[in-house]
């Protein structure tokens, strides 16, 4: 029997009692096992990732009675998380009707006040977001202005409430303001947040013990990371996985992190990332401080939390073929299913030197990948919010997803289990 998300939020949340026999006596006692520093999770898209941050979000509320007029409003918080719902605080206004200039809007919310109002970290952002783009893509923060609205009304308009991006040229000369790619905008919420934590764990490394002193984290006791890598290349990818383990693990103090991904490539880069057994770490990474593990979905709609062992490669591809087929033979297909064999085409194209993916479909007459295939597996992968799609299929896409499986499996040679 599955579990609930809220269920696999306890469990991550929540240290494991365990019971031991205390040494040259027969008495047993119970304590609690410390969870471990990072918690890694894969999961397919729709399995229920983004929701997950939210039980865990719920299950860890802002301690009360915390605040006081001088204090931060994140020194009251449990949990950072950064996920769909962080990179709902940032939006465009393009402004169609009157022709502007477009510009990113922040919503207004404790994080990004912390960061930028009472920290002026904006330059520290800026250098995190040229690293992952390029050093000539620059964003501006505004200043405090004010502006007559077409009502005649005065509007005021806060410091670091917006930010303009332009490509800066070599002889100081500057483009007019761009509106960048999806990519460059997740990277640039992305860099906001890291930003945030590279502060968070800075400032608690170098308190000292003996001489204590308050921190806007001192109640901080997750960090929860939810796909950061949805809309990036496998290079800007890499990068920001490599960064992302470097920094945790230098972190000292008691704070966790749970990081979910769907991305195969993220997950395999952080387990080789903390799975290192440097001797110059401070934490054994391999065994007490790390554990990896997959967040399956039953048919029910419950949810299983799968250890991953730490001495099998994570054959993701594999995986996800006998799930396809599993599907299929239950009679239980999905509309998330097509995320599945979209992942399995696109990992395969790559593998076998193809440009793009649709070039793996069956064919038509004239030579060209199956145009309904294709529409199909577009239209059923993608989903602005996946977390809430509605999962019913039309009778005629089950056939044809049970028709490409087949075919992907028989034209590229699939191993097939004869025992299963």
């Amino acid at each position: 029997m599955g579990k609930t998300l809220e269920e696999i939020a306890r469990q991550l949340s929540t240290p494991k009692l365990v019971q031991r026999t205390v040494p040259e006596t027969t008495k047993i006692i119970e304590e609690a096992k410390p969870l471990p520093k990072v918690q890694l999770i894969y999961a397919f898209n729709g399995t229920g990732k983004t929701r997950l941050s939210r039980e865990l979000k719920k299950l860890l509320p802002p301690i009360a009675g915390n605040e006081d007029e001088h204090s931060s409003e994140l020194s009251s918080k449990r949990v950072l998380y950064y996920s769909a719902f962080t990179e709902d605080l940032f939006f465009w206004d393009n402004d169609l009707t009157l022709d502007a200039k477009p510009r990113l809007l922040i919503r207004p919310n404790s994080f990004t006040r912390w960061v930028l109002e009472e920290q002026g970290q904006d330059q520290n952002i800026v250098a995190n977001f040229q690293r992952y783009t390029s050093d000539k893509l620059t964003p501006r923060f505004n200043e405090e202005y004010k502006y007559t609205d077409e009502k005649g009304e005065e509007v005021l308009v806060k410091a670091f409430s917006e930010v303009t991006f332009s490509l800066e040229g070599g002889n100081a000369a500057q483009a007019e303001r761009l509106k960048i790619s999806k990519g460059e905008e997740s990277n640039f919420i992305w860099s906001v947040f890291y930003t945030l934590l590279e502060l968070a764990i800075f400032t608690l490394n170098d308190v000292q013990p003996d001489f204590p002193e308050e921190t806007p984290f001192d109640n901080l006791e997750f960090v929860i990371i939810d796909d950061p890598v949805s809309s990036l290349d496998d290079n800007h990818l890499i990068h920001l996985a490599v960064d992302l383990a470097q920094l945790i693990k230098s972190n000292e103090s008691k704070i966790k992190f749970i990081i979910t991904t769907h991305s195969p490539v993220f997950y395999n880069i952080l387990c080789n990332e903390f799975g290192s057994d440097d001797k110059t770490e401070r934490y054994n990474w391999k065994s007490k401080w790390f554990s990896k593990s997959r967040l399956e979905k039953n048919e029910d709609g419950s949810v299983d939390l799968v250890d991953q062992p730490n001495d099998s490669p994570f054959s993701y591809h594999l995986h996800l073929l006998s799930k396809l087929e599993e599907a299929i033979q239950s009679g239980q297909v999905e509309k998330y299913h097509f995320n599945l064999l979209r992942n399995i085409l696109e990992k395969t194209a790559t593998f076998l030197g193809y440009k793009r993916w649709e070039q793996l479909l069956p064919r038509t007459d004239d030579g060209l990948p199956n145009p309904n295939a294709k529409r199909i597996v577009n239209f059923s992968s993608h989903s602005k919010h996946a977390a809430d799609e509605v999962q019913t299929l039309e009778p005629e896409e089950k056939v044809l997803l049970a028709r490409l499986v087949r075919h992907i499996v028989e034209q590229h040679r699939f191993r097939k289990d004869e025992t299963a």
